[in-house]
């Protein structure tokens, strides 16, 4: 139970650190479970987030591109990078704030950052 609540302590103080004043931001926020891989493009209005647009392991899009159906590895995760820069470009947003959720930046965290950065995003 430590572990998590000290993960939360973590994704507080990153997304604290994001917001920085600045409503219009839109973040990229990346969660991880044992099973499946899950990213977000969340963008924060009047107080309240507003998704945008999301892509996980268990979703259609996903699933239609990927050659596996193991969502809790790498190749998954460089897989949900690709598609959420994809979505997001379709949206117009080409700037974004990296939102790891107080997991570490390794392994699949790490994939989907540097693949979403591959395929057009900046943060």
């Amino acid at each position: 139970m430590k572990k998590f609540v000290n993960r939360k302590k973590v994704a507080k103080k990153i997304r604290s650190k994001i917001r920085n004043g600045n409503e219009f931001v839109v973040r990229l926020t990346v969660h991880k479970s044992v099973k499946n891989t899950y990213a977000q493009l969340i963008q924060e209005k009047n107080g309240s987030d507003v998704t945008l647009a999301s892509v996980s392991t268990l979703g259609a899009d996903f699933k239609k591109a990927a050659n596996s159906e193991y969502g809790s590895n790498v190749e998954a995760a460089k897989l949900i990078g690709k598609i959420i820069a994809e979505k997001g470009k379709k949206l117009g947003i080409s700037t974004v704030s990296f939102d790891r959720s107080g997991f570490k930046y390794h392994g699949r965290v790490k994939a989907i950052a540097e693949a979403a950065r591959e395929s057009g995003l900046v943060f």
